[in-house]
Formats: structure tokens, C-alpha cells, sequence
């Protein structure tokens, strides 16, 4: 068994994978369905969407495996996110690199892989989308065109996710001031929903992400802080 070689800029992938927050999340059906079809089209009894970790593969969605990860090291995929297209594995026996695996030797037993990288828009690998079979075989053009078509979908997909769940954190941390506030004409202090009085600074910084700063106005300038006459004389304090 020869063990992948690391990505060339692995830091820097591992710290894309960490943005996606896709790990050891519960099954979700578009992800499920997408293994579907591959194991449809293939005509594969396994099909998987792995997501490479820094020390383990793990499945977000799968079809005919019942494991939820397996380590690095044996991993098919580890090899695969190396590729710039489709990585196929004929017979996993005929190959140094799987022949002594115990992903091949044990359950699953692999023998045929295909597998297509999924790639972020930065060109970062994230897992592969894979279509694993227990015999030697191929992929005819038609079917490898389609794994690669389904591929372009689920990297479609993640990428849909983490920009929803971004844009999620981003609007619950918007607060707006909206409909009628209850003022009082007086002291011009706001009713909150708790029935409490809140001065106008408090109200805002509580109920909005404003922040508020001081000055002053030209009219309150001039009319309370214009400049005042200079004395001619100064007083005789000794006449008081």
C-alpha cells in the first residue's frame, strides 16, 4: 500500500474545508441524491460523496456503505483529491498503491473506483464524489461524462451551503429599528417591550447595531456656547 502524499498547499485547504462546516453534519437529501444517481448511472453498488479531513475521509453522503468514515492513510480519496480529473482504479488488486489495503482486502472489498474531485472555487480539493464497485470494471464515456456532470452539482452544492449559512449568521446579527417607538414627549426616553424607560442612547445601542457618537449641532452651538463679549476692565474684587 503506498499512502498519499499530502496536498501541495494543505494548510491552506484544510482552512477552506473548516469555512464549509460540512463535517460530521446529519445527512441532507440533495447530497443523497446525487450518490444516487451515481450508483444508478454507473451501475455501482457503492456510491459516496467523501469529504477528505487532515487525518480521515469522511462520508457525507453515501450509498451501499454503512461506515461513517474510515482513516486518511487507507483512503482511496486521499489519493484522488490529487487529481485534476476523474481518478480511476480498474482492479484495486492489479494496483500498487491499493493492493494490500484493507479497504480491498476487507469490507467494502474494493476493487473498482472512480473517483472526481470536488474542487472550491479558490482550487482547493474538498473530498471526491466516488463510484466504487466489488469487481473490476470501467466507466463508459457516457457514464464517466455524468459522474463528472454530478460532481460539478455537488461542488455547486457546497458552495450553496456555506454561502447560506454565512449569510444566515450575517442577518441574525442585523438588529433594525422599525414601526412606531413609544417616545415620551418630555424627557424623550423610549418604551421598550418590556415596559421599561430607556434613555434614546441605551434604546439604540440595544435594539440596533449602531453605535452613537456626540457632537454638536450649529444652532446649539450658537445658542449656547457663542462666544461671550470680552471685558474691558477686569473686576475690583476688593469693592465686594
Amino acid at each position: 500500500m503506498i499512502k498519499a502524499p499530502l496536498f501541495k498547499n494543505e494548510k491552506e485547504r484544510l482552512a477552506t474545508l473548516e469555512r464549509y462546516r460540512i463535517l460530521d453534519t446529519p445527512p441532507e437529501k440533495a447530497f443523497d441524491e446525487i450518490t444516487w444517481l451515481v450508483a444508478y448511472i454507473c451501475e455501482t453498488p457503492i456510491a459516496y460523496i467523501s469529504i477528505v479531513d487532515k487525518e480521515r475521509q469522511w462520508f457525507k453522503s453515501k450509498v451501499g456503505l454503512t461506515a461513517e468514515q474510515t482513516p486518511r492513510d487507507i483512503a482511496f480519496c486521499a489519493h484522488a483529491i490529487l487529481e485534476t480529473h476523474t481518478m480511476i482504479v480498474s482492479d484495486a488488486l492489479t494496483d500498487e498503491r491499493f493492493s494490500d489495503n484493507p479497504l480491498v482486502l476487507e469490507d467494502p472489498k474494493i476493487r473498482f473506483y472512480a473517483g472526481t474531485p470536488l474542487v472550491s472555487p479558490e482550487g482547493f480539493p474538498l473530498g471526491t464524489l466516488c463510484a466504487v464497485d466489488r469487481q473490476p470494471r470501467t466507466l463508459n464515456p457516457r457514464q464517466l461524462e455524468a459522474l463528472g456532470a454530478l460532481a460539478t452539482q455537488a461542488e455547486s452544492l457546497l458552495e450553496y451551503r456555506r454561502i447560506s449559512l454565512e449569510l444566515r449568521e450575517a442577518l441574525s446579527e442585523i438588529k433594525m429599528l422599525s414601526g412606531l417607538l413609544p417616545m415620551c414627549a418630555w424627557c424623550k426616553r423610549i418604551r421598550d417591550e418590556n415596559d421599561n424607560w430607556n434613555n434614546l442612547e441605551r434604546y439604540i445601542a440595544e435594539h440596533s447595531n449602531a453605535d452613537v457618537t456626540h457632537g454638536i449641532c450649529p444652532d446649539c452651538r450658537k445658542k449656547h456656547f457663542e462666544e461671550r463679549k470680552p471685558i474691558d476692565k477686569p473686576p475690583d474684587f476688593r469693592s465686594f
